[in-house]
């Protein structure tokens, strides 16, 4: 069958066409030109018959097509939640977010911490500044009161002083623009104070010119609570401890 030569018409034709194969009247059927009741010439029987009439022909041009079905997929979850889970609430999602919780205890948004650390920056290097002030101007306030400029030069420690009031007071308003002018001080500070101490053997005091400008420093550029906070201490008490000597002296 699968070599046989087919001649085909339609009932109203008087002229058949062909011969085809199995596979090109099967073709024509899916064009449309072919269907069941089309006729087919028959050799054994010389005579036109319709398609339907060769139910073995019938099938093999006109084959059962397959549905196409779309099996059903079941999906499990593996995230499930166990059956005593209790709903999370909006506290629990707020105090997670705070890191308050025993799964976020220390996770919480890192931008309060460094904010809160910055303003103790900004305290410790303004307090810095005024007791560096206090303890550079006081011991000095004959000479800045009679204004005498000869003196003055003597004093080098008045002009650094008047340099510390003025970056405290400009610090108190907000400017934090003016951290890299007050690291180049505290690097002055260390340098000139520093070399002062150091040149008259006067270790202790030294130890505290570093200490206070350290911490001076250091609160302009740690961005850390903790950090912030011994910053911030090292820097008043090294200052704190120099004026006293400077005042006592």
């Amino acid at each position: 069958m699968a070599t046989q030569e087919i001649y085909i018409r339609n009932a109203s034709e008087t002229e058949a066409r062909g011969p085809f194969t199995i596979q090109q009247v099967a073709d024509l059927a899916e064009a449309g030109q072919v269907t069941s009741d089309t006729l087919v010439y028959d050799a054994e029987t010389e005579q036109w018959l319709a398609l339907n009439a060769k139910p073995e022909l019938l099938a093999q041009v006109f084959p059962e097509k397959k549905r196409l079905t779309l099996k059903e997929k079941q999906f499990q979850t593996l995230n499930k939640p166990p059956e005593d889970a209790r709903a999370i609430t909006v506290n629990d999602m707020l105090a997670a977010a705070e890191g308050r919780t025993d799964d976020t205890k220390g996770k919480g948004d890192p931008s309060g911490r460094m904010a809160q650390a910055a303003r103790i920056g900004m305290i410790g290097a303004i307090l810095t500044c005024v007791v560096a002030a206090a303890g550079e101007i006081l011991p000095s306030v004959d000479v800045i009161t009679n204004f005498e400029p000869g003196k003055l030069i003597a004093h080098p420690l008045v002009v650094l002083g008047g340099i510390d009031l003025v970056l405290a007071v400009l610090l108190a308003l907000g400017m934090a623009s003016l951290y890299p002018v007050v690291r180049f001080r505290a690097a002055l500070g260390l340098g000139l104070v520093g070399f002062i101490f150091y040149a008259q053997g006067l270790s202790p005091q030294l130890g505290e010119v570093v200490l206070g400008c350290a911490g001076l420093y250091l609160c302009t550029v740690v961005v850390d609570l903790v950090p912030a906070i011994v910053a911030a201490a090292a820097g008043v008490a090294g200052m704190g401890l120099l004026g006293w000597y400077l005042l006592s002296h």
